[in-house]
C-alpha cells in the first residue's frame, strides 16, 4: 500500500505552528570551531566523481521498459510482464529505461497494471545530472557559503562560553556513505547534516552531528530518543517521504506527536514537524535542495524569532529569462544566477531538480513563486532575494550560450580579477537570442553558415541593427566521441547521445548527416539530449551510449576515442556598448592572456592562433 502524507499545510501555517508550540529558551555553553565556512578556497575545486555516478530512480515506483507501456490508457490498461519495485535513489536495473510513479500503478498478486504510457528516461536521474567528474565546483579565492560545504563533501572534496541552542543533526539511510568515500551504485555521500550545521551555526547555535544511522527502526528510535534528552532541538535527515524505508514519521509519532507531515513548499514538501518531550523535532527530506529550502524557510526564521539570526541580503527586481510554471497552492522557491546587464538586473533560473546541488553552488539569488500564482512568464519583472551581498552580485558576468570545458578554467582565472562568471548552457542559438533580448552580457557560439564561415551571418540575420564585438576563444576540434573509434558513418545502429536543439554542435551534426545522406532516424538515441560536451562524454564513458558528438577536450578528459569531424571557430559575442563594461574588459584580457592559452593547450584539441582576436559587426 502507498503511504500518503498525514497532512499538507501552508508555509505560513507551518511557521505559526513552530512559533506557537515551542518557546525554546537558549542555554550557555563552551564550543570549538570546526568547519571551513567563511574561509576562501586556495585552488579551484573539481569534482572527483559524477553525481549520480549511475542512473537512479527519481521517484518511488517501478522500473519498466518504456516500449512495453505503449498504448496504455484508461480504456486499455496494460499489465506489465516485467517490472521491478524501486525507491527514490535506487539504481536503475539493467534492461530498463523508465520509472513509473507508484501512485500511477495498480498492484495485485505481484503484477503491476498501468493506464498511461511512459517515455524513455522518464523519472530517471541520469548519470552526472548534478555534476560530471572533473567539472569545477568552485573557483579559487572563493569565500565558502554554508550550502557549498555540503556540495564539496558530496563531490568527494573534504580537506579544508556562548549564548546558544544545541541542535542534534541525525543522518539516516543505509545508502549513505561518510564524506571522503566514493559512493557506489545506489549510494550517496551524506551531506544534508553538513548543510544544516553550516547554515544553522551562522545564527549562533551549536550543532552536534551524529554518525549515520542505517534504515533500522529500532536504531533510529534509540538515537532519536537519546538526542531529544540532551539537545534543545533535533533535526532528522531523510526518511520523511513515501518510500518503503521511510520510517521517520512513524518513529516520531511513537516517541511524541507528529504535528504536521507535509508543507506546501517546493522543493521540501515531505518535511515533518513533531514534538517529543515538548521539544521541536524536524524531519528533513533527503534531497539536498529540499533540505536547503526547509532549513532556510522554516528552521532559520524559527531561530531568528529567538534572537539567533543569519546574514540576510537585500531583495532586488530582476527580469526573468525563462518562463517558470508552478503548481497553484504551493510556494515554490527557484534558485537564480542574477547579474546586472547595462542598467537592469537579469535573473537566470537554475535547474529545479531537488537533487542538483550545483544549482545552489551556481546561484547567487532565489525567487519565491507564491502559492496563489501559476508561475511567471519570461521577461517578467520579479522580486528576487540575493544570497550574497549586492557588491558581490554586481561582480557577476552572465555568459549564456554554447558550452565548452574551457569556460570552467576561464571562470577560475576571472575570479582572481574580481569577476564571478555565471555560465548557462542553452546552445549557440539560445545564447544569441538571449543576447538579442539584452538578458546576458555575452554569448559563446559556434554556428556554421552555409558559406562555410562561422557566426557572423547568423548575427547579421538575428541582430541586424546591433553593433557587436566577437572575441575568439579558439579554433576547436569537434568529432565523434566513443569507446571504440566510431566514425560518423558508423553511427546508424549505435546508441547515441545528442546535444540539444539550437546548439552549434547539434547543427553541425545535422549538416554532416544531411551531406552524407545519413537518416537521423537510423541512429538510436538521436532524440536524447544533454546540454554539455562533458555530459556527452560521460554518457559514453558509462556505457549509456556508444557515441556522441563533442569537442576533443571532453573526450580526452574521460580517456575516450575521438574521430575528428572538423575544426570550428568558438567565439564569445557581446554588444559593443557592453564591451566597455569593466567586467567585459577583464574577460577579453583574460581570454587573450598567455595563461589561458596555456590552459587550452593542456586541455587538447584547441588551436590558439586566433585566441583573443576581436572582430566587429558591422
Amino acid at each position: 500500500m502507498v503511504t500518503r502524507y498525514l497532512s499538507l499545510i501552508s508555509l505560513e501555517a507551518a511557521r505559526d505552528l513552530l512559533r506557537s508550540t515551542f518557546p525554546l529558551p537558549p542555554r550557555t555553553v563552551r564550543v570549538d570551531l570546526e568547519n571551513a565556512v567563511h574561509h576562501r578556497t586556495a585552488t579551484a575545486l573539481f569534482s572527483r566523481f559524477s553525481v549520480p555516478e549511475h542512473p537512479l530512480a527519481a521517484m518511488d515506483g517501478i522500473a519498466v521498459q518504456s516500449e512495453e507501456t505503449v498504448g496504455a490508457s484508461e480504456q486499455k490498461p496494460v499489465t506489465l510482464r516485467r517490472a521491478i519495485r524501486l525507491n527514490t535513489g535506487n539504481p536503475l536495473p539493467a534492461g530498463f529505461d523508465a520509472v513509473i510513479m507508484i501512485e500511477d500503478v495498480w498492484e495485485k498478486d505481484g503484477c503491476y497494471t498501468i493506464r498511461k504510457p511512459v517515455s524513455p528516461w522518464q523519472h530517471i536521474r541520469p548519470s552526472g545530472e548534478d555534476i560530471a567528474e572533473s567539472e569545477m565546483v568552485l573557483p579559487s579565492a572563493h569565500r565558502l557559503r554554508p550550502h557549498e560545504i555540503a556540495a564539496l563533501a558530496s563531490y568527494g572534496i573534504t580537506e579544508i562560553p556562548i549564548h546558544t541552542l544545541e541542535i542534534a543533526l541525525i543522518p539516516t539511510g543505509s545508502e549513505l556513505v561518510t564524506p571522503g568515500g566514493k559512493p557506489g551504485p545506489g549510494q550517496a555521500v551524506e551531506s544534508n547534516t553538513l548543510l544544516a550545521r553550516a547554515m544553522l551555526e551562522q545564527t549562533g547555535v551549536l550543532c552536534n552531528r551524529y554518525s549515520i544511522v542505517p534504515d533500522e527502526p529500532d536504531r533510529i528510535r534509540a538515537v532519536l530518543a537519546e538526542a531529544v534528552l540532551t539537545h534543545d532541538m533535533v533535526i532528522l535527515s531523510a526518511g520523511s517521504s513515501a518510500g518503503t524505508r521511510d520510517y521517520s514519521a512513524t518513529i516520531m509519532g511513537e516517541l511524541g506527536q507528529v504535528l504536521a507531515h507535509g508543507v506546501a513548499i517546493k522543493p521540501g514538501k515531505p518535511v515533518i514537524i513533531a514534538s517529543i518531550q515538548k521539544k521541536p523535532v524536524i524531519g528533513l527530506p533527503g534531497y539536498p535542495l529540499s533540505a536547503l529550502t526547509v532549513l532556510r524557510e522554516l528552521v532559520i526564521p524559527f531561530l531568528a524569532e529567538r534572537g539567533f539570526t543569519a546574514p540576510r541580503y537585500p531583495d532586488l527586481s530582476v527580469i526573468l529569462t525563462t518562463t517558470l510554471h508552478s503548481e497553484i497552492g504551493t510556494d515554490e522557491f527557484v534558485l537564480l544566477s542574477a547579474g546586472k546587464v547595462g542598467d537592469h538586473w537579469v535573473g537566470v533560473p537554475q535547474s529545479r531538480g531537488a537533487g542538483v546541488q550545483m544549482s545552489a553552488v551556481r546561484a547567487n539569488a532565489y525567487l519565491q513563486i507564491p502559492a496563489a500564482k501559476e508561475g511567471f512568464e519570461a521577461g517578467s519583472q520579479v522580486t528576487a532575494r540575493l544570497l550574497v551581498s549586492t557588491k558581490q552580485a554586481e561582480s557577476a558576468l552572465l555568459l549564456t550560450g554554447s558550452h565548452d570545458p574551457a569556460l570552467d578554467h576561464l571562470a577560475d582565472l576571472l575570479q582572481h580579477a574580481g569577476v564571478e562568471l555565471h555560465s548557462t548552457h542553452v546552445g549557440s542559438m539560445g545564447g544569441m537570442l538571449t543576447l538579442r533580448r539584452d538578458e546576458c552580457h555575452a554569448a559563446p557560439m559556434h554556428l556554421l553558415a552555409p558559406d562555410g564561415s562561422y557566426n557572423v551571418p547568423y548575427l547579421q540575420k538575428y541582430l541586424p541593427e546591433e553593433d557587436l564585438v566577437l572575441l575568439c576563444v579558439a579554433e576547436r576540434e569537434q568529432g565523434v566521441i566513443s569507446r571504440k573509434k566510431i566514425t560518423l558513418h558508423d553511427l546508424p545502429g549505435h546508441r547515441f547521445v545528442n546535444r540539444q536543439k539550437g546548439s552549434g554542435t547539434r547543427m553541425l551534426l545535422d549538416h554532416l548527416l544531411a551531406r552524407e545522406g545519413i537518416d537521423p532516424t537510423s541512429i538510436p538515441g538521436y532524440n536524447r539530449e544533454v546540454t554539455t560536451h562533458l555530459a556527452v562524454a560521460l554518457a559514453v564513458k558509462n556505457g549509456e551510449a556508444d557515441a556522441g558528438i563533442g569537442v576533443f577536450s571532453a573526450a580526452k578528459a574521460y580517456g575516450l576515442s575521438f574521430s575528428p569531424l572538423g575544426t570550428e571557430r568558438y567565439e564569445i559575442v557581446a554588444r559593443k556598448n557592453h564591451s566597455e563594461d569593466e567586467r567585459m574588459r577583464l574577460l577579453f584580457r583574460t581570454v587573450a592572456s598567455g595563461e589561458f592559452r596555456g590552459i587550452l593547450r593542456s586541455l587538447g584539441g584547441y588551436d590558439v592562433t586566433e585566441t583573443g582576436v576581436k572582430r566587429q559587426i558591422p
